[in-house]
């Protein structure tokens, strides 16, 4: 008891006495398990919204499309089938609407109400000649509003209604089943992610049908005695041949509605994964710098009687107790911001089912947050331990291995660039863990700029306009958030590793004075150990932030430019050099003869 009693006393003093570092790790822990937490919490809060449309619009357990009427008078009077509404003629065809060009998907409906598949109307009212009602996300897309006149395949129409259904995958993904797009559409430069949902009456179907081709589609809404075996009896008709009905059951659907909060997983889980790096890199800052600047205390404790043991367990104490409160504020926090990330869009009718947190997603956070800190910790705290006495009590940097080249070029070089690069050498695994922290950073804002060069190759041509994406919209808002977190995570480690580097060089700082460098050519010597570092992680992170795009996306059709890339890494380096003579500038205003007189640390 007496030994936990010491390390828990040890430890505690140690936070007291740096407050603001154990913050900050607190911070880069917390924001690694908040995102992780939020994108765990999104599992199956859509199921609701969808069950509730389904309800609203009397939903079918079966579509099935069909090429002929009389294929769908078999699946109507299929074993199980209890009722039904269709088959309805269905057809492609070029959408215009105030300079925007789509794809419409086009069902001809009865003016009469139906008891399977009713969409319902959300605002304005059901289908009657001349005129359309639009899938309440498309029409979003669109910018139409009950009034407005659209285009469809060179046919005027008013736009009477807009209405949500949970018959068809909502807009941008009404091809998640698949479909047979025809060549119209490939003509207009319109792919399947810009197709939505339009009804019309049957009678102006079948006129549509005269222009872009003969009606050889036709969707059937079915209702079975028990839901529960809709993909039994979607293979049974279902059988993948060219000639054989498409069937999509309501399981899939029910899928197809949930996939806008999907892909906010899909950004938010390799986002808690980035954050976790960078808080490893970070929280290794952290510790180093506390080791580095305390070393001569762990030769003190070793010379008092002290274990290796016991000054490798203060210091895996302090920090895992340190990530368990991380781990509490990440949960916190990501379980608030959660609710924010529910909405499934304009697709269904309802509100989202509240995000559950279970033991096993507490579990996942805390073992994430521990991972974190033993990642970062075990290997500095080890090397403490290991260390003499003596050499501890001596406290001195590495110094940089003297290779005759290496003296020749450098003797070449001015004061700030030697001075630097003295600096890195003589603290490398600071420089790499510097490196690594930028290399994080850049790798996510490359995956940014990969995603909006991806989206403008996609969404961005003339054929296109500015129809909106819901789903671009939504994965843009978070990545915009990791990038957020991310960058301010690596701005805090960039100021706190510069103002390490400024107290670890002051007495170094104060010779090189001393020898006749000016204060200015000491900061741009502060600068350059920085820029130095951030060199490798900069470059790194373009190949990494382009990898994880393509991992992350199905797709790729477009990538940055390499002027784009190459102003990103300058970017990065002019904001290191910018926020390292901040600290820099505070660390070279100490009189020479002081600075020398202080001991070193």
């Amino acid at each position: 008891m007496g030994r936990i009693l010491l390390v828990c006393r040890l430890a505690v003093r140690d936070v007291r006495s740096h407050v603001a570092q154990a913050l900050l790790l607190i911070v880069a822990i917390a924001a690694a398990t908040a995102t992780l937490t939020m994108a765990l919490a999104l599992n199956g809060v859509t199921s609701r919204p969808y069950q509730q449309t389904r309800a609203a619009t009397m939903g079918p357990d079966v579509v099935a499309y069909t090429q002929s009427s009389s294929q769908a008078e078999v699946l109507t009077h299929a074993r199980g089938v209890t009722a039904h509404s269709g088959p309805y003629p269905m057809v492609y065809a070029v959408l215009h609407f105030r300079g925007i060009t789509a794809g419409a998907e086009v069902q001809g409906r009865s003016q009469a109400l139906v008891v399977v598949d009713q969409p319902k109307s959300t605002s304005g009212s059901w289908v009657r000649p001349g005129g359309v009602v639009i899938e309440r996300t498309f029409a979003e897309a669109l910018g139409a509003t009950v009034g407005s006149k659209i285009t469809v395949a060179g046919r005027p129409f008013t736009v009477d209604g807009i209405a949500v259904t949970a018959a068809i995958a909502p807009y941008p993904n009404i091809c998640y089943s698949g479909c047979d797009v025809p060549a119209t559409l490939h003509d207009q430069g319109i792919g399947a992610k810009q197709i939505g949902l339009i009804w019309t009456t049957e009678a102006d179907a079948i006129k549509l049908a005269s222009t872009v081709g003969p009606v050889n589609n036709y969707v059937l809404n079915l209702k079975l005695r028990d839901p529960a075996l809709a993909p039994a009896f979607a293979s049974r008709y279902d059988t993948g041949t060219p000639t054989s009905p498409i069937l999509n059951t309501w399981q899939d659907l029910s899928s197809s509605y949930g996939l806008l909060v999907q892909d906010e997983q899909t950004v938010l889980v390799p986002g808690a994964l980035l954050l976790g790096l960078l808080a490893i890199a970070s929280v290794a800052v952290l510790v180093g710098s506390r080791l580095a600047e305390y070393t001569r205390r762990v030769g003190l404790l070793k010379a008092v009687g002290a274990s290796p043991s016991l000054v490798a367990a203060t210091f895996l104490t302090e920090n895992l107790v340190l990530a368990l409160v991380a781990a509490a504020v990440g949960l916190v926090t990501g379980w608030f911001i959660a609710p924010l990330l529910t909405s499934p869009g304009a697709a269904v009718v309802g509100a989202a089912s509240p995000p559950s947190l279970t033991p096993l997603m507490v579990v996942g956070v805390v073992a994430m947050a521990l991972v974190v800190a033993l990642a970062s910790t075990l290997v500095p705290a080890l090397r403490a331990a290991r260390t003499s006495t003596v050499s501890a009590l001596a406290d001195a940097a590495r110094p940089p291995k003297r290779r005759g080249r290496l003296v020749g070029i450098s003797s070449r070089l001015p004061v700030p660039g030697l001075f630097g690069l003295r600096l890195v050498a003589r603290r490398p695994r600071r420089a790499m863990m510097s490196a690594a922290s930028i290399a994080v950073a850049a790798t996510g804002i490359v995956t940014v700029l990969a995603f909006h060069a991806n989206v403008a190759t996609q969404f961005g041509g003339e054929h296109s306009g500015h129809l909106g994406n819901p789903v671009v919209t939504r994965d843009g808002q978070m990545l915009f958030v990791v990038t957020v977190t991310l960058v301010t995570l690596a701005v805090l480690t960039v100021i706190f590793t510069a103002w390490a580097t400024v107290l670890d060089a002051k007495r170094a700082s104060a010779v090189i004075r001393a020898l006749g460098a000016t204060p200015r050519q000491v900061r741009e010597g502060l600068v350059t150990a920085q820029v130095l570092s951030a060199l490798p992680g900069a470059i790194l992170g373009v190949p990494l932030g382009i990898g994880l795009f393509k991992l992350a996306s199905k797709g790729v059709s477009g990538l940055p430019s390499a002027l784009w890339l190459t102003l990103t890494i300058l970017g990065i380096l002019l904001v290191v050099a910018a926020l390292t003579g901040i600290p820099a500038r505070f660390g070279t205003r100490r009189p020479v003869a002081e600075m020398l007189q202080a001991e070193a640390t």
